[in-house]
C-alpha cells in the first residue's frame, strides 16, 4: 500500500531551535483530489437532541466545540489534518495490518481527526475523545470519493505545546506512545513496537487469541497487528524511514523551515508525485512560551514544492477563507445521496484553479516559469520574516491577523494570474 500514503512528522526540543515544537505533515492522495482550507468558529451547542452529522454517519454531539482550522479532502466532513484554538494538531494516516478493514460505514479517520480537534484543548485530551468514539462508533467506510472502495485503519500524531502522542489503531484495538522530547514521524504502517504508554484494555488478550502473541515474550504492537519484522523497521527502505532519517539529520537544528524542507523533498518519496501525490501540506510552530500564538502555515495546494506555506494564527473574527473554500452542493451532493458517489462534481477552489493553471505554465514555458517561482518564493520569504519577528517581538496586530491567511491566498492568487496571461 505505499502507493497510497502520507506522512507526518514531530520534532520537540532538544531537537528545535527556540524552545518550539514542530508539527508537519503531507497529505497523500489520489491526484485529481481537491483539498480546501476552512476555518470552524467555536460553539455552543444548546440542543444536545440534535446529532451531529459527520461523513456517513451521525454521533452525539457535545455542548461546546473549539474553533478548527481544517485541511480537508473537499468531499467529505472531516480533515486530514489540522490545529483548534488550543494549539492542538492532528494528522491521520492510512494503516492496515492484520485486523481486517471494515467497508461498512462508521466514523472516518479523518472525521476522527476533526473530532479530536473541536473537543479537546490538549493532546492526551484528543487521544481520549478519538479513542471513546472508536470504542462507541467504529471506524470504517469509503475513503476515496468514487465507486472504487478504499478503506483503511487509521494512525494519529496528536501534538500540542508540551508534548505528542501516537496512536495506532487496529479496528477498534488501539496503543499509544507519549513523545517527549527528541524527534518522531508516522506513516502507511504501524510503528508502536513495545513502548505502550497507554492501550485498549483487551488489546493484548486478542492479539494471543487470535495467535498473533504468545503471552510470554515482550510484546510489540506493530509485530502482532501487522506483518512487519519489527527490528528491521529503522533500515529498510520505505517513507516511514526515509521520513525519520530526514529529521534525524537536522536534529538540534529543525525549525519550521526544516519541516517546510522535509515536506518537498522529492527523492526520499515524503513529496509524492503520480497517481497518488501530496495534495496539500501542514507545518505548524507551537511555541512551548504559551504567551506566543501557535502559527499554522497550509498550502492548500498540491506539491508543497511549487506551492506557498501560508500562515494563520487564531484571533477572534476570523472570516470564511473564501478563496481556499470548495463549492458546496447541500443535499445534491452525491456524498451525501443514496447510491453514494454516482458522479464527481467540480470542487475546485479558486486558489486551486489558479495554482493548476500555473503549474501548467511552469511545465511548458522555462522563462515565465522561473518569474513565476521566484515570486511565489518571495512572497513566502516574506511571510516567514513576518511570522519570526511575530513570535520574536510578542506583538500580534490583531486588525491586521484575523485577515491574514485570506490576504496571503489573494497575494498568491494574483501572482498565478500575472503570469498565466497569454
Amino acid at each position: 500500500m505505499e502507493t497510497c500514503s502520507c506522512d507526518t512528522f514531530v520534532a520537540l526540543p532538544p531537537a528545535t531551535v527556540g524552545n518550539r515544537i514542530i508539527f508537519g505533515k503531507n497529505s497523500d492522495r489520489l491526484c485529481d483530489e481537491v483539498q480546501e482550507v476552512v476555518y470552524f468558529p467555536a460553539a455552543v451547542h444548546d440542543n444536545l437532541r440534535e446529532h451531529l452529522q459527520c461523513t456517513y454517519i451521525e454521533i452525539d454531539q457535545v455542548p461546546e466545540t473549539y474553533a478548527v482550522v481544517l485541511s480537508r479532502p473537499s468531499w467529505l466532513w472531516g480533515a486530514e489534518m489540522g490545529a483548534n484554538e488550543h494549539g492542538v494538531c492532528i494528522g491521520n494516516e492510512a494503516v492496515w495490518g492484520r485486523e481486517e478493514v471494515c467497508d461498512e460505514e462508521a466514523l472516518l479517520g479523518m472525521d476522527l481527526v476533526r473530532l479530536g480537534l473541536e473537543r479537546a484543548d490538549t493532546a492526551e485530551k484528543a487521544l481520549n475523545v478519538i479513542v471513546d468514539l472508536l470504542e462507541k462508533y467504529g471506524q470504517g467506510g469509503n475513503c476515496s470519493e468514487g465507486r472504487m472502495v478504499f478503506s483503511y485503519h487509521n494512525s494519529f500524531l496528536i501534538a500540542d505545546r508540551k508534548e505528542a502522542w501516537i496512536l495506532e489503531t487496529a479496528g477498534k484495538y488501539w496503543a499509544a506512545e507519549k513523545v517527549q522530547e527528541g524527534i518522531r514521524n508516522i506513516s502507511n504502517q504501524l510503528s508502536i513496537t513495545t513502548k505502550i504508554d497507554r492501550e485498549q484494555p483487551d488489546m493484548r488478550n486478542y492479539a494471543k487469541r487470535k495467535g498473533w502473541w504468545d503471552g510470554k515474550k515482550e510484546f510489540d504492537f506493530a509485530a502482532a497487528y501487522s506483518y512487519l519484522d519489527t527490528a528491521k523497521m529503522m533500515i529498510s527502505p520505505g517513507r516511514y524511514c526515509e521520513g525519520y532519517k530526514l529529521l534525524n539529520k537536522h536534529k538540534g537544528n529543525i525549525t519550521f523551515e526544516t519541516m517546510m524542507d522535509i515536506l518537498r523533498d522529492k527523492p526520499s518519496g515524503i513529496n509524492m508525485e503520480g497517481e497518488f501525490l501530496t495534495t496539500a501540506s501542514m507545518v505548524s510552530i507551537l511555541p512551548q512560551d504559551s504567551s506566543l500564538p501557535c502559527i499554522h502555515f497550509f498550502t492548500g495546494t498540491p506539491d508543497p514544492e511549487r506551492s506557498i506555506f501560508k500562515p494563520f494564527i487564531f484571533v477572534p473574527n476570523i472570516p470564511q477563507l473564501l478563496d481556499t473554500s470548495s463549492p458546496t452542493f447541500g443535499h445534491e451532493d452525491p456524498v451525501k445521496k443514496k447510491p453514494r458517489f454516482q458522479f464527481k462534481p467540480d470542487r475546485r477552489h479558486p486558489l486551486y484553479e489558479k495554482h493548476q493553471q500555473a503549474l501548467e505554465v511552469i511545465e511548458k514555458k522555462e522563462e515565465k516559469a522561473k518569474t513565476l517561482l521566484d515570486n511565489m518564493k518571495k512572497l513566502e520569504k516574506d511571510l516567514f520574516k513576518e511570522m519570526e519577528s511575530i513570535l520574536q517581538n510578542k506583538h500580534l496586530d490583531v486588525d491586521k491577523i484575523v485577515n491574514l491567511f485570506p490576504q496571503c491566498a489573494k497575494d498568491e492568487i494574483r501572482i498565478y494570474k500575472s503570469n498565466i496571461s497569454p
